[in-house]
């Protein structure tokens, strides 16, 4: 079976394919000190309790953390008895190259969702990533990423909040009912709900705009299903299109060294 491993800024999430479905995925906090060791009794100790056999012999890895990599790569070593596919390194290759600046990085996590996202939507997106920072990638007609835009997310626009002005309390993330609020924490609310479904579709507009063609609009991560209550600009809303991804991009990378 193939483990398929995400390490965003916020959550780790590990999700095993048996070669036709994604049978378990578990979702645990990113902390770059966790050793191999600690990886796998958390692993094996969920495997165990939704009945799922852990018989890895395969691994693809796409981190926004660098420092979480070492350990990731030993837990597959040391455990799994195999060397991890790693997006973003030079031995793994994507489908089609991205089309950026020369010398530019992009982040693995934009690269594996544009994948994820030609290969079940076709070319010409707009993938909207609500993640730790709020992520627009463009994918042209070939499947390309050809750039995009970064912007805070909408958790860590929060916190700046209640970090910056000391009267300002902690609130959670929630659709208001109506756009004025009548007490602080519903004005936070509206603010930041109505804000980023304003800040989704601006930067939506101007993408098209300025790529002068249809552009279908797909969103991910955890607070998507959230912000598709509040417009319709989205075509789609995918909560597995990153693991989607990782597995597309080690099966093309298996495929192509067995040619």
């Amino acid at each position: 079976m193939l483990l398929c491993i995400d390490t965003g800024n916020t959550n780790t999430v590990f999700s095993v394919w048996d070669g036709t479905r994604f049978v378990c995925t578990l979702r645990t906090s990113t902390e770059h000190q966790r050793t191999a060791d600690q990886y796998f009794v958390w692993f094996v100790t969920l495997m165990e309790h939704h009945k799922v056999p852990v018989e890895i012999d395969a691994c693809v890895i796409s981190s926004t953390v660098p420092r979480v990599v070492f350990n990731l790569r030993v837990l597959c070593d040391r455990y799994f008895n195999c060397r991890p596919l790693v997006v973003g390194k030079p031995d793994c290759a994507l489908p089609v190259a991205p089309r950026v600046d020369q010398g530019a990085t992009v982040g693995p996590d934009r690269l594996v969702n544009t994948v994820a996202g030609f290969d079940r939507h076709g070319g010409d997106l707009i993938l909207v990533d609500f993640g730790t920072a709020t992520t627009f990638d463009v994918v042209d007609t070939d499947g390309a990423y050809i750039g995009g835009v970064i912007s805070p997310g909408v958790n860590t626009s929060l916190e700046a909040l209640h970090m910056a002005a000391a009267a300002l309390p902690h609130v959670d993330v929630t659709k208001p009912q109506v756009a004025i609020g009548t007490n602080t924490v519903a004005c936070m609310q509206s603010g930041i709900y109505w804000g980023y479904v304003g800040l989704v579709e601006g930067i939506v507009r101007q993408i098209r705009i300025e790529r002068d063609r249809p552009m279908k609009v797909i969103a991910t991560g955890g607070l998507a299903p959230l912000f598709d209550q509040g417009t319709d600009i989205f075509d789609s809303v995918e909560d597995d299109l990153t693991m989607h991804g990782l597995e597309l991009i080690y099966r093309y990378n298996r495929e192509r060294d067995t040619a």
